[in-house]
């Protein structure tokens, strides 16, 4: 009798055990673009309203910026006008408002010139930082709170004269970015946060002519304020993070990018990135660029809106791409930690929406890699939402936003 009961008690467990099995609910696998494909699907396939995404394409082409097309007289009728305010690095005309809007990773609409390479400004900080990242995850830097001092010894610019003038007799040879009182107390994490308050003159440029205050004589005087304290944009203190990261890597950073980020996740052949002409450095004698975060005198990230949007699918999963973690969750979240000296900023150059301050229409929670022109890269955890916006007005990214979230 025994052996009857256990038999049915086997009997019945196997049953529901199958049964339980056959109620389980399968997860379809995450999608990623394979390189050179990217699957297209319909609004209504993935449960959005295509009179609504349509809507917000007709909005960002009627909202397109107002300045030159033509990237140079744009620079000469703005960041030209700052002292010292030529540009030294290549500009480009570029084209049409253009976007790809990404939902689920798969491209749900795309208009205007997706395929186009342009200048994409100071979203180049954010490829900036990640390259940063990466010497992180992989012991290059010990700690973001690390003082950049440390690991910038003194560097040789790359092409001066053989025999220096008389005029230059005892003046130094090398440059030391990080060697004065002020500069030795910055850390990697107040480079990335641009709270840094750097002082020194780089490729030209002094830090104090980059959008300089109204009052002339605050340029050269004003005291320097604790590295932490006070945020700042700032282009020339961007470019000494590229050059310190140059000698970190001992390698020109755009073939870290490449190698480490832009090939795993299947972007184009396209993209470049560049610096300017006079900054040229000699590393384990060979001449190679420092590059600039992004397009304030020319230079910085020439690329397509799909390579754009890789990246910020990169982001949105959290830097995995399929089973490889290409930067890890941890430095992710650092770069979307803010700061009290600027809540809406993380790392160069994720810009949070705390508390909904930049875009009203948007959850807190979203974030947008930003460059001039405009360019936005905008990432929506809650929509599983990649949008890349381009030559749109600054003042109509939030309505671009909200025309796309209506959509939902």
């Amino acid at each position: 009798m025994k052996k009857i009961v256990l038999v049915l008690t086997c009997l019945c467990e196997s049953l529901l055990g199958f049964s339980q099995k056959k109620s389980v609910a399968v997860t379809p696998a995450v999608y990623y673009p394979e390189a050179k494909e990217w699957q297209i699907k319909s609004p209504e396939s993935v449960g959005l309203k295509s009179d609504k995404i349509q809507a917000a394409i007709e909005f960002a082409k009627s909202h397109e910026i107002k300045n030159p097309r033509s990237m140079e007289v744009n620079h000469y009728q703005t960041f030209g006008k700052e002292p010292y305010g030529i540009g030294i690095g290549p500009f480009a005309d570029r084209g049409e408002p253009t976007g790809v809007i990404i939902h689920k990773g798969y491209v749900v609409a795309t208009w205007g010139e997706p395929l186009r390479c342009d200048m994409t400004h100071s979203v180049t900080k954010s490829f900036l930082s990640t390259v940063v990242g990466l010497a992180v995850d992989n012991g290059l830097i010990g700690s973001v709170n690390d003082t950049v001092y440390k690991y910038v010894p003194p560097i040789e610019v790359y092409g001066n004269p053989v025999a220096r003038p008389a005029e230059d007799y005892g003046k130094p040879e090398l440059l030391k970015p990080f060697d004065t009182p002020h500069n030795r107390k910055i850390t990697w994490d107040h480079l990335l946060r641009q709270t840094s308050d750097w002082e020194g003159t780089l490729w030209g440029k002094p830090e104090w002519a980059d959008r300089p205050s109204a009052n002339p004589t605050e340029w050269t005087t004003r005291p320097r304020n604790t590295p932490g304290s006070v945020y700042e944009y700032n282009d020339v203190r961007v470019n000494a993070l590229a050059l310190a990261a140059t000698g970190v890597w001992r390698k020109p950073l755009p073939q870290v990018l490449k190698t480490m980020i832009m090939d795993p996740i299947g972007a184009s052949n396209t993209w470049r990135w560049t610096g300017y002409r006079n900054s040229w450095i000699v590393l384990d004698g060979q001449p190679v660029q420092s590059v600039s975060g992004g397009g304030h005198w020319g230079g910085g990230m020439f690329i397509n809106a799909y390579d754009m949007a890789r990246f910020g699918l990169l982001c949105l999963r959290k830097g995995r791409w399929k089973d490889q973690q290409l930067i890890s969750e941890n430095w992710i979240k650092q770069a979307l930690t803010p700061t009290s000296a600027e809540p809406t900023y993380g790392y160069m150059n994720w810009f949070l929406n705390t508390n909904q301050k930049l875009l009203p229409s948007a959850s807190p929670n979203v974030y947008y890699h930003l460059g001039n022109g405009t360019n936005m890269v905008y990432v929506d955890p809650d929509h599983d939402l990649v949008m890349v916006v381009r030559w749109i007005d600054n003042k109509s990214l939030d309505g671009m936003v909200k025309a796309v979230l209506e959509a939902f």
